[in-house]
């Protein structure tokens, strides 16, 4: 396993082997994972991507942005810094329900089809300067996105707080784990509901 830093906190990430001449990807993750696998494997992909794909309603229609982001203690909460001129900002004033998605990168020696997501789904609300957790996540935000200290001195923008109910998670074919924000860190393996056929 390798050991992977998300800013927050240290975890062991799962790594995927490749023999030299294997089409296939072998993963070291055993078939039957745990709940702290699981958290382990989404901290290291929240630690390695840092940028998600942030999604508003747009006249009841998806609209996708690209934004860094940081978690809190764990996925129930993410920070973004967001100007008020932006059109998902604007969205977000009208209609607070979002979704966060962020996925592993693809690339040339990667099976697109086996790429990690994580879907994440509440509502947003302005975080507060006033706020007792403020100037924590402000200087976390900024440990991870020291190139934004300047926008924090205009004044379109603000901290917003992603308050996350609802998480889907993919680390592989028939891999996939839910979990709902009373029970952060319980994930339960989802099962396929396959539709009853019908009758002749």
């Amino acid at each position: 396993m390798a050991i992977a830093s998300t800013g927050w906190y240290v975890v062991e990430a799962f790594v995927t082997e490749r023999g030299a001449s294997a089409d296939l990807e072998q993963t070291t993750m055993a078939t039957a994972l745990t709940s702290q696998d699981v958290h382990h494997a989404w901290a290291a992909l929240a630690g390695d991507v840092r940028t998600a794909v942030l999604l508003t309603l747009r006249n009841e229609r998806p609209f996708g942005s690209h934004v860094p982001y940081v978690f809190g203690s764990d996925w129930t909460r993410a920070y973004l810094h967001l100007s008020r001129l932006a059109l998902h900002t604007q969205h977000l004033l009208e209609n607070p329900q979002v979704a966060l998605f962020i996925a592993e990168p693809d690339g040339p020696e990667k099976n697109p089809l086996a790429l990690r997501p994580l879907n994440l789904q509440g509502e947003a609300a302005i975080l507060s300067p006033d706020a007792p957790t403020y100037d924590e996540v402000k200087r976390r935000y900024l440990e991870r996105f020291p190139q934004s200290e300047m926008m924090f001195g205009f004044g379109d923008f603000a901290l917003w707080e992603l308050q996350l109910a609802d998480a889907h998670f993919v680390l592989g074919f028939g891999q996939s784990f839910v979990s709902t924000a009373p029970t952060a860190a319980r994930w339960v393996h989802q099962k396929v509901e396959r539709p009853a056929s019908k009758k002749a």
